[in-house]
């Protein structure tokens, strides 16, 4: 596993890459270790940066997989939420064939995701459309949306 610290509008950001995928992005870290070569983080980083500078709307990265049946569809819907739109728990919930009442379930595996920003649980915000939890901090989720949709939230 190589990871790699990048500096980010919402703070800093550490990648992590293992058998040529993305494997995890975290919130809130600090530069540290030595600067490894590694082409799957090479472009990460940059898509990311053209992606804060409002370059990017999509990413293009080989990405892990690793996660329950459920959690892998999840992910899979939050993919399909278009750059500068957002959905609710429930519209997860349904367009994956459940009833909205699962919406919780939706947050759970929303909140377990572990490549957040290529894989837009940011994206996801309450029935009522208010911005609720996101794993690093509805702050970071305020910027990212705003980053998408400016004057939005």
């Amino acid at each position: 596993m190589t990871t790699r610290w990048m500096d980010s509008p919402i703070g800093g950001l550490r990648l992590h890459a293992s058998a040529g995928l993305v494997t995890a992005i975290d919130f809130g870290a600090t530069p540290r270790g030595a600067r490894t070569a590694d082409p799957v983080l090479d472009r990460a980083e940059q898509q990311l940066g053209e992606y804060f500078a409002g370059e990017r709307t999509a990413f293009d990265l080989p990405l892990a997989n690793d996660g329950s049946e459920f959690q892998k569809k999840v992910w899979a819907e939050l993919v399909r939420i278009p750059y500068g739109e957002t959905a609710s728990y429930g519209e997860i919930a349904r367009r994956l064939g459940y009833e909205p009442v699962i919406s919780r379930a939706v947050g759970a595996a929303n909140g377990a995701n572990p490549i957040p920003i290529v894989v837009p649980c940011h994206r996801v915000i309450g029935a009522d459309g208010t911005l609720t939890g996101y794993a690093g901090g509805v702050e970071r989720k305020r910027i990212l949306l705003d980053l998408e949709q400016p004057g939005l939230f």
